[in-house]
């Protein structure tokens, strides 16, 4: 039995000396799967994400000498794997995609073990017996990790909705209550004046209601009635995008052009909102994409800012990557708003920020970043932001859900940071290339 410990120790060691080639040839083997889109698209760095601490726990595993260090290399490994699962979840892949990607790691380990074990015929007989269990166990526990993890988030953007939902009732009851108010106004006037009469006749038209009344409950029927509008609206996109009947069209386009555009149109909501918009980025940045799913991900995010914006602004900013034309592009829209934390903002933000804080932690950056591959400290504008916004608007949990679907879609990955008083940042990486 000692001797058995002995060579599992010795197999771990190699297994670490050859972690680089493992997991080059797991790359390898996804990339030429047909059924994998979204891992083309990620850096090194991001598709490797917690996956060498899974391996580091597999041979710690394989190494241990008492039953207390194996538990502690296997709650390592699920937490490991949970935490691999939640960032595949941000990078936008599908579960069908992450179960794949478990496959292939799997048969890279095993063919490393049969390698090893082809050119060591002194092994005990059960050393690699217990080593393929072990890896069975491992690959088995990570796949069961990473589907507990997306129910979990998908519940997450289920309450998300049903939030939001819950809102739209609450305007539908403020409406009929603002409706009811109204008429009672009206048959008020009716009992003392019979001129009344006419002005219900003509709707209310004529001098039964009287004027600043009048005006403020249409106006607050006008809105209201524009907000639900709006409100379904958003709602039919998402069903839409869950259901599956949108599609990808991919063609080249210029990014200024595409945002640039869209921002113009938003000037004006900016300006009564006593706010700034502005753009910036290189003019002739072209890429491959939707351009008219990239300019929805961005509307959305934009009129999110400029609702949640009391003072200051917006700033849309797009640029490359690393500055290489050969990797990706990032869409970044910061806002001046109050910031929010986890005890104000919606449940699908909530996990946006948080798989973003742990995924810097994996690549190595300052979470005080912008997102943007900089070791360069992003403006956060607080200087602009001295009042704060009690709550976040209404629809902002079924925005952040469609911009999550097409990042989805178009194979991106979105990141949130926010803090109380430092305002907002939404950042997209998309693909130059598809």
């Amino acid at each position: 039995m000692e001797g058995n410990k002995e060579q599992l120790s010795a197999l771990a060691l190699h297994l670490s000396s050859r972690r680089e080639a493992i997991l080059q040839r797991w790359r390898q083997a996804v990339e030429e799967d047909p059924r994998l889109t979204t891992p083309s698209n990620l850096s090194r760095t991001q598709f490797n994400d917690h996956i060498p601490e899974v391996l580091d726990a597999f041979e710690r595993d394989l190494s241990s000498r008492d039953r207390f260090d194996k538990v502690d290399a296997a709650a390592d490994e699920r937490e490991s794997a949970a935490e691999h699962g939640t960032h595949r979840w941000q990078q936008g892949y599908d579960q069908g995609e992450v179960i794949c990607e478990w496959a292939h790691l799997q048969a890279c380990l095993l063919d490393e073990l049969e390698r090893y074990e082809d050119a060591h015929a002194e092994l005990a007989l059960g050393v690699m017996r217990a080593a393929r269990r072990a890896l069975t166990q491992l690959c088995g526990e990570g796949v069961i990790e990473s589907a507990t993890r997306y129910a979990r988030l998908q519940q997450v953007e289920a309450s998300g909705r049903l939030q939001d939902l819950e809102q739209a009732l609450r305007q539908i009851s403020e409406l009929e209550r603002q409706r009811a108010l109204l008429w009672r106004e009206a048959a008020h006037d009716l009992r003392g004046n019979l001129g009344v009469v006419q002005t219900a006749a003509f709707g209310l038209n004529k001098d039964g209601v009287p004027d600043a009344v009048r005006a403020k409950f249409q106006a607050r029927l006008q809105k209201g009635v524009a907000s639900l509008h709006a409100l379904l609206t958003e709602l039919t996109d998402l069903a839409r995008l869950e259901a599956g009947h949108e599609h990808r069209n991919v063609s080249t386009f210029v990014v200024a052009s595409v945002l640039q555009d869209l921002c113009a149109n938003y000037q004006e909501m900016a300006a009564q909102r006593g706010l700034f918009l502005n753009t910036e980025g290189p003019p002739e940045l072209s890429v491959e994409g939707d351009p008219i799913k990239v300019a929805r991900i961005a509307q959305n995010l934009v009129v999110n800012a400029l609702m949640y914006t009391a003072h200051g602004g917006v700033i849309v900013k797009w640029s490359l990557e690393n500055g290489n034309p050969a990797a990706r592009w990032a869409l970044c829209v910061q806002d001046t708003g109050p910031g929010f934390d986890a005890g104000q903002v919606n449940p699908i933000a909530r996990e946006l920020q948080q798989a973003t804080e742990e995924a810097q932690e994996v690549e190595g950056k300052d979470t005080t970043t912008t997102g943007e591959e900089s070791n360069e400290p992003a403006p956060t504008l607080a200087s602009l932001s001295s009042h704060q916004t009690p709550h976040p608007p209404s629809r902002e949990g079924i925005g952040l859900s469609i911009v999550k679907r097409l990042c989805e879609l178009l194979d991106a990955s979105l990141e949130l940071q926010t803090s109380p008083g430092e305002g907002t940042t939404f950042r997209v990486s998309f693909p130059t290339r598809y």
